[in-house]
């Protein structure tokens, strides 16, 4: 991923560098392992435990040459050892193993790694959706199906949906990365042909991994398709949040909009502007984590028990998927804590139709009050539409209907016609979701 989308800690897991200090440590694990059990010498797991190194550069080097990185990072720590004097205790180097029982194990612990940071992540934005929710609990706003006003809801309400999700998405993420965190050392074709499973179990232990109970040269790519995806989903619903953003602060709604710096500037040509950019930022990059998960989808057939046409899609989506992740979650936690909110006009758009918002409750007072409900609902809608062509105020239309003024008193549609009472239940929606 290129630097601009890269934030520090995220970005160093996937360098050359972290990787092959994560293919060393497998390896030094192996050897320990098979010291203690007698296979190897103990002198060599020492030393190669202890004074084993690399150079990129080098390995890089040898890879131009022999056209395979496992080999190139092989050689390059040989040559430190042999460098050292160490060269017999070398020849144990990468003992009973093949390269994807170095390559999957070590990937298994950069992605451990990276999810404890992106779940960190996750934290963050649901304790921000959190207060924010609290904040405008009973902050009335006009809630929109189709793009049209439907009926009244509160702010809160919005942020407590974007809170439950964002939760479904911890326990999802949860459920991933813990599958991602299996190792494997069963050999060539997955029988074990050189090691035994108690050594797999005892390496795995070692690294704070599990050992997958079955697989061929290759961990099984569903694993790996699974937690893409889930990072794809967690995407989607930043995307989501994102897209309500952006519609509240068109200048037809202005409910809200994203912080704006005192020397930010929104255009080039036009001074006037302030844009959305954060939000449309975060809807943009949420489309490259969606098809990363359709690349990892096709990762998952494979010829027979392995060939390598996954390796190198994952060389892309793992660094890009994880650091996406990431950043956008920061930039999302940012986005939400610091939006600029306007109560007042979320008042004035709610009530901006003359009270056509409440034909629902109105239909339904008519019927309670004796008036058959097909009835109630052509005399209803006849108004709403009236008042809306022309117009009017559906509820001072309403107001002079005979039909309606017969069954419902003006104590009666002032009820009819007042926000607070769909939005009764708020508190009960907030203890379900938040259980307080």
């Amino acid at each position: 991923m290129i630097e601009r989308y890269t934030r520090p800690a995220m970005g160093r897991i996937w360098t050359d560098e972290s990787k092959y200090r994560c293919w060393l440590e497998v390896e030094s694990v192996v050897l320990t392992v098979l010291a203690e059990d007698g296979v190897i010498p103990a002198s060599a797991a020492e030393a190669i435990g202890t004074k084993a190194g690399f150079s990129v550069a080098r390995i890089q080097e040898i890879e131009a040459e022999v056209k395979h990185d496992v080999i190139a990072f092989t050689t390059a720590v040989a040559e430190s050892l042999n460098a050292q004097g160490l060269g017999d205790e070398s020849r144990w180097l990468h003992y009973g193993l093949t390269s994807n029982d170095v390559v999957d194990t070590a990937q298994a612990l950069q992605v451990k790694e990276a999810s404890a940071l992106i779940r960190a992540g996750l934290v963050e934005l649901q304790a921000v959706l959190k207060r924010r929710a609290v904040e405008f609990k009973h902050t009335p706003t006009i809630g929109r199906t189709h793009g049209i006003h439907a009926e009244p809801t509160t702010f809160g309400l919005k942020l407590l949906n974007w809170y439950a999700e964002m939760e479904r998405n911890l326990a999802r993420f949860n459920a991933a990365a813990e599958d991602m965190r299996v190792g494997k050392l069963s050999g060539a074709v997955g029988t074990f042909g050189h090691l035994k499973p108690e050594h797999e179990e005892q390496i795995c232990a070692r690294l704070g991994l599990k050992p997958a109970p079955v697989a061929t040269q290759v961990i099984q790519r569903d694993r790996h398709a699974a937690y893409i995806s889930t990072l794809a989903i967690i995407g989607s619903t930043l995307d989501k949040i994102a897209v309500e953003v952006r519609h509240l602060q068109r200048t037809e709604v202005r409910e809200a909009q994203e912080y704006f710096s005192e020397k930010q500037k929104g255009s080039s040509a036009m001074p006037h502007k302030r844009n959305p950019i954060t939000a449309e930022q975060i809807s943009g990059l949420a489309r490259v984590l969606r098809g990363n998960a359709q690349a990892a989808f096709e990762n998952i057939a494979l010829w027979h028990e392995r060939d390598i046409s996954h390796s190198s899609v994952e060389r892309v989506i793992f660094p890009d998927s994880t650091i996406l992740v990431d950043y956008l979650l920061a930039k999302t936690e940012n986005l939400i804590s610091r939006l600029l909110v306007y109560p007042e006009r979320m008042k004035k758009n709610l009530e901006s139709t003359g009270g056509l918002i409440f034909s629902g409750q109105l239909l339904l007072d008519l019927a309670e009050a004796g008036m058959l409900r097909e009835d109630a609902y052509r005399l209803v809608q006849e108004h709403a539409m009236k008042a809306w062509k022309e117009d009017l105020v559906f509820r001072d239309e309403v107001a002079k209907d005979a039909a309606i003024a017969a069954l419902l008193s003006e104590e009666k549609l002032a009820k009819t016609f007042d926000y607070t009472r769909q939005l009764g239940n708020v508190d009960a929606i907030f203890r379900r979701v938040l259980g307080e």
